[in-house]
């Protein structure tokens, strides 16, 4: 087994390298991701032409294969760290985006994405977890908020370069994104530390099992599942859209060009100046009601300028919900068994991504068959505003940091709009043993 590093014994040095190292990550997966996801769409479906929903097919088998396996790889990141898995994972995903240089039917296409989802499965969740494990609660949220930005401007470049290689031929588009995962993977190699991302001994299946019945967790994974259906959908749906109503396969670069600007603009500053109103779990709350809007005014769109408006609506409610969504899942997720409750996370995401993809395809094609153009986005629009409702509903029990394994049941707790009980008198306190921390109204920023 690979030795790792504790927690405990990172020094300030280790800890930053990693950080260093996860940001290299995250900048040039989201730029490799997107310089050729997107385009997937675009290329067998105008160019092959291929129906949109077997491209949706292709995308939601990937998504499936991806979230299923990083439960398990989420598993194992427990037991030998997660370095060996991110550098794995990165390689593979390299040769599956490079193996879709030359796929032009069916079957060529799923097996090259299957790859590349197994390459995704091994570095998702170590990966996650592995931020989670070097930072701290107290700076969690704005270090997720930063990565938010390093993706944008990684979307921004990735979905540029993937508009200008097009015009060549799809196949370049391939080998420049399997490229980037190779650099991540000399980055990964030379700088992060292979640090524990779990405190204590517990076992991968006792972990497995602690995950599986924690009931407050698993709500949480079901409802966001509605967020990632529409959350997917920017990159097949709307990049249908954008090229349906401008006629032109540029006009996906500028969609993300938008999306990419309120990334980069907002993606940490917005997140910090809402902080003083909004926990993370409010921050999730009103991200993904504000997706949903953004979804809907695609109805109205009848050029491209009420796109660009739509993809700016869309592109603001997701950089609230970034940091919102991972600061919520780290604080979820028992530290003793980090790895694996993000691996379990990946379900969610497997659910709500998968059927996004298929049924977002789907729905497009409906539309266009019953000839009702304004279906899929006032589809889109009821499945984001239900997710959004369903995490309010239950913010009682959704805003919580966990220092320790969760108990069988707890006792109601306030939400994130109602204040706090007084606390307990001193003599009570000292025979009370709590797990978990409200995080639902903002702490005094430290300076």
């Amino acid at each position: 087994m690979l030795s790792t590093i504790q927690l405990d014994a990172l020094d300030d040095r280790q800890r930053r390298r990693g950080i260093v190292a996860l940001a290299i990550s995250t900048f040039f997966s989201w730029a490799g991701f997107f310089l050729i996801i997107p385009l997937i769409a675009v290329h067998y479906v105008d160019n092959l032409g291929w129906a949109a929903g077997t491209v949706g097919i292709v995308l939601a088998a990937r998504q499936f294969t991806q979230q299923g396996l990083t439960t398990l790889f989420g598993v194992l990141s427990d037991r030998v760290g997660p370095k060996v898995l991110i550098c794995t994972g990165m390689l593979v995903r390299a040769a599956g985006f490079a193996a879709m240089a030359k796929a032009e039917t069916f079957w060529p296409v799923l097996a090259a994405a299957l790859l590349a989802a197994a390459g995704g499965s091994m570095f998702e969740s170590p990966k996650a977890a592995a931020l989670a494990a070097f930072t701290t609660p107290a700076t969690r949220q704005r270090l997720f908020a930063l990565m938010g930005v390093l993706s944008g401007i990684g979307v921004t470049l990735g979905t540029q370069a993937g508009a200008l290689l097009i015009q060549q031929e799809f196949s370049a588009v391939s080998y420049a994104a399997a490229s980037a995962y190779i650099l991540i993977f000399v980055a990964i190699l030379v700088l992060m530390p292979n640090v524990a991302v779990s405190s204590g001994t517990t076992g991968s299946w006792q972990g497995m099992r602690l995950a599986l019945s924690d009931r407050v967790f698993m709500l949480f994974l079901l409802i966001l599942s509605g967020y990632w259906f529409v959350w997917t959908q920017f990159s097949i749906s709307v990049a249908l859209a954008a090229t349906e109503i401008t006629g032109t396969e540029s006009a996906v670069a500028w969609m993300y060009a938008v999306n990419s600007i309120v990334t980069v603009g907002a993606g940490y500053l917005l997140p910090r100046a809402m902080e003083r109103w909004l926990s993370p779990l409010g921050l999730l709350i009103a991200g993904t009601g504000i997706i949903a809007i953004g979804l809907g005014l695609i109805a109205f769109a009848n050029g491209f300028p009420l796109l660009l408006v739509a993809a700016g609506v869309f592109a603001t409610g997701a950089v609230l919900t970034r940091p919102g969504e991972q600061t919520v899942t780290a604080n979820l997720a028992s530290p003793h068994a980090r790895g694996t409750y993000f691996g379990v996370a990946a379900l969610s995401l497997a659910l709500g991504g998968g059927l996004g993809n298929y049924l977002g395809g789907t729905f497009v094609d409906l539309g266009r068959s019953l000839d009702l153009p304004a279906l899929p986005w006032a589809l889109f629009f009821l499945i984001g505003m239900t997710s959004a409702i369903a995490l309010w509903l239950n913010r009682d029990t959704l805003g919580t940091v966990r220092e320790a394994p969760p108990e069988p049941s707890r006792a109601p707790q306030p939400g994130i709009l109602e204040p706090i009980a007084a606390p307990a008198p001193i003599e009570n306190r000292r025979s009370e043993s709590s797990t978990s921390t409200r995080v639902d109204l903002p702490r005094p920023q430290q300076r």
